[in-house]
């Protein structure tokens, strides 16, 4: 769906066969997992069986001595570091706690906090050599609950940390806390415009620890060669974020590290900080051979990031008028066991889909005796729009107002300041809400006689929620070389997670006027390209975009000079259009032609720093029956419409609008960690941590949005992040047009609603 003229484009908006599609069909792909070497050792790691405790002594010596071991490591043997700030793309982590989140120092800080690596000649020997080293502990009180943790009385991960941020009274800067960041931002005057209001309504909501559920699980091989060099094969969202990491954690030059992306089984912002490739590089350089290592996947649900459990407070007051006049919200975010939650960007986007004169938002990053968290798809938005779009549909609902047209009327638009503090450029809110209202959905009223699809006492309720994400910038580098016979070779390095070879390809091929398929994109090691960000924050396709657009210009240019070389007239004179070369004098040379003359090679080269991403809008409708025996939600149907700016391949945004509402549908309505009072992850498998299937979702309506972003040359804004941002907030309010109670906890599992169902039945009687 298109919303302004946009340009004729002849590859950009078509769907190419993805270049990486046969192999990965074949299964000759090779993820991480794939690697082999002569003499290479293979890693386990031990782990921590409590959640909190001070580690008083490490006995390795009996798993040293087993037959087939060659090597094990403690925190004692990783180089000595200090305290410095990483951007890996996603957040800034302390490299200090990045070391201690890959081996424990002195405390355990959750269940699966690893202790002590091993590698030996098969996994079977390194685990059986786990097992004999022994750990004595002085167990603590483990923290489990952001609530709780940030009392006075909690018991304390860190007795070093202290609140970074706004002070305020509750702060208290000389005391050991869990609290490890507040953030506060302010928009106009809150109090004045609370008093405007005629309707003011506020609540508190809660929710639990989700993983990002890739189903490939963490692996890294590493070889610290007799020369130094140290050379890293992983699934990785960054092979420069890895490096960076790396360089860091081992204390060696950027130059003799090199990280050889594999092919990723999903990522979603979990695979961004590292955890098994210093393991494998200090063991290689221990034992002088490769060594791999390969998470299970109770390894991946206990200790590697999930996003965070989070506690909001959200006011929204609203006049006579339809028209928000101030908000307010309190969020709390659990960053695990070392800080570095989303709740920056939970404060950042709480309130972004709307125009709301007067703000406020306090966040606060607290650390909890559980797994370090991580980013996940649009990191903390999620959490953030549930509390908010619950409030405004109970709010549409008190005042009889209708939900789409109080968003069209409330809608940011160009111009609008958030109240983190930048104005937005042009931008899709109010077109996204647009479009759902006229969706085929939308447009047809639900029919609550047709209940009883799938429960005899079934009833069916529709709800509406929109979502923001930033989308980002950040760097990227890419270089192409023309062939003889016009054909492109590209090389890049983001790695490929959702079709991106794909996009950057089809830019490069619109940009020099040639067919998509005669485009070959790599993605190569940190030795092959220049730096590039990480595969996250839906910046590649925007980025690394504009990067191969440099490129094709470049090349357009050495094209120009070669056909004013061969046609003795000036490159000024001359102009390249439809893939070719066009004289002054009706002379037409295409890339083709000019590619198979003499000459130096052609080699075009491009990068990119832009920080114009666009931000990125949705808003969906969805049609719930809820089983008032049991609690359970069956999704009807689910219409989710997004700015794309520019659709590059139309297939690939539809595949990331529907991707990311079956993950907000499994956020919604079943997935959480379940732990134990003393930390101990309770369903720690895919057979108990329950992700959407086949079962639970419908077919899910695309409608593309297309509000170019001024920003890019191309008008492309990131899809990945906002598809999974509203969807949660659209189940709960759909639940609650289908029978009358609000959920202010997600997951709205069927024994939790089931429970409000019968208390409401009990009030009622």
């Amino acid at each position: 769906m298109s919303t302004e003229t946009k340009p004729e484009y002849k590859v950009i908006g078509t769907r190419p066969v993805r270049p990486d599609g046969v192999d990965k069909v074949t299964g000759r792909a090779k993820y991480g997992a794939d690697i082999n070497m002569p003499g290479m050792l293979h890693g386990a790691i031990l782990r921590s069986p409590i959640a909190h405790g001070i580690i008083r002594s490490i006995d390795a010596s009996e798993a040293e001595a087993m037959d087939g071991v060659h090597g094990v490591l403690v925190f004692d043997d990783m180089p000595k570091l200090g305290s410095a700030i990483l951007d890996l793309g996603e957040g800034l982590f302390d490299l200090a706690d990045v070391q201690r989140n890959v081996l424990a120092d002195d405390k355990v800080l959750y269940v699966g906090h690893a202790i002590a690596a091993v590698a030996a000649d098969s996994v079977n020997v390194a685990q059986q050599a786990v097992k004999l080293i022994k750990v004595e502990f002085e167990e603590l009180p483990p923290v489990l609950d952001v609530r709780q943790a940030m009392r006075a009385d909690a018991p304390i991960l860190h007795p070093e940390m202290r609140t970074k941020g706004v002070a305020s009274a509750e702060d208290a800067p000389g005391t050991p806390t869990n609290i490890a960041k507040h953030f506060l931002h302010l928009k106009g005057d809150v109090d004045a415009g609370f008093a405007e209001a005629e309707t003011v309504i506020q609540r508190e909501f809660t929710t639990a620890t989700v993983h990002q559920g890739y189903i490939e699980p963490h692996t890294a091989t590493a070889l610290w060669n007799a020369d130094g060099n140290i050379t890293v094969w992983t699934s990785t969202q960054g092979s420069f974020t890895v490096r960076q990491q790396l360089c860091g954690l081992l204390q060696q030059p950027l130059v003799r590290i090199k990280v050889v992306p594999m092919e990723i089984g999903g990522g979603f912002g979990g695979k961004i900080v590292t955890y098994l490739p210093p393991l494998a590089a200090l063991l290689s350089k221990e034992t002088g051979r490769p060594v791999k290592f390969t998470m299970d996947r109770r390894e991946v649900l206990e200790a590697t990031g999930p996003t965070p459990a989070s506690w909001m407070k959200v006011r929204v007051g609203v006049n006579n008028d339809g028209l928000i006049t101030a908000a307010d919200a309190e969020i709390a975010f659990d960053a695990g066991a070392f800080t570095g939650s989303p709740v920056g960007a939970a404060c950042g986007t709480v309130f972004a889909c709307y125009d709301i004169p007067n703000a406020r938002v306090n966040g606060y990053d607290v650390c909890v005796t559980k797994p370090a968290t991580r980013a996940y798809r649009a990191p903390g938005a999620t959490q953030a729009a549930f509390a908010l779009e619950t409030v405004i549909d109970e709010i549409c609902v008190q005042r009889q107002l209708d939900p789409v047209e109080f968003r069209l009327k409330n809608s940011a638009k160009e111009g609008t300041r958030r109240v983190d503090g930048p104005r937005f450029d042009r931008i899709g809110m109010w077109e996204t809400v647009d479009a759902i209202q006229q969706s085929d959905q939308c447009s047809k009223p639900l029919d609550r006689t047709v209940a009883a699809k799938f429960s005899p006492n079934g009833k069916c309720g529709r709800g509406i929620a929109s979502g923001f994400w930033f989308n980002a910038g950040m760097k990227s580098a890419v270089s192409a070389n023309v062939n003889s016979d016009g054909t492109v070779t590209l090389i890049e390095g983001s790695t490929d997670i959702g079709g991106t070879r794909a996009s950057l390809a089809m830019q490069l091929a619109e940009t020099l006027g040639i067919a998509a398929e005669d485009v070959q994109p790599t993605v190569a090691d940190t030795d092959s390209v220049g730096y590039t960000d990480v595969t996250g924050g839906s910046r590649v396709t925007y980025s690394t975009g504009i990067a191969v657009h440099a490129a094709g210009i470049d090349i357009q240019n050495q094209m120009l000079q070669r056909a004013a070389d061969i046609w003795s007239v000036q490159a000024d004179d001359l102009v390249y259009q439809d893939g070719g070369v066009s004289g002054p004098d009706g002379q037409q040379l295409t890339l083709q032609e000019l590619a198979g003359r003499p000459g130096e090679p052609i080699v075009g080269r491009g990068s990119s720093a832009k920080n114009q991403p666009g931000g990125a809008f949705g808003t969906h409708v969805v049609d719930v029956e809820v089983d008032v025996d049991t609690g359970k939600v069956q999704i009807l149907r689910y219409t989710v419409a997004q700015d794309a700016g520019t659709a590059i391949h139309p297939s690939y945004v539809e595949g990331q609008m529907q991707g990311g509402v079956v993950q907000g549908i499994g956020w919604a309505l079943n997935e959480e960690y379940v732990y134990d009072e003393r930390g101990v992850l309770q369903n720690s498998s895919f057979l108990d941590y329950r992700m959407p299937t086949c079962y639970d979702v419908p077919r899910i309506e695309t409608i593309i949005v297309e509000v170019p972003n001024p920003g890019h040359p191309y008008g492309v804004r990131g899809v990945g992040e906002v598809p999974i941002v509203p969807p949660p907030a659209a189940i709960a309010n759909a639940i609650y047009d289908a029978v009358g109670v609000r959920m202010n906890h997600l997951p709205m599992s069927p024994p939790k609603l089931l429970a409000e169902l019968l208390k409401k039945a009990a009030s009622t009687e």
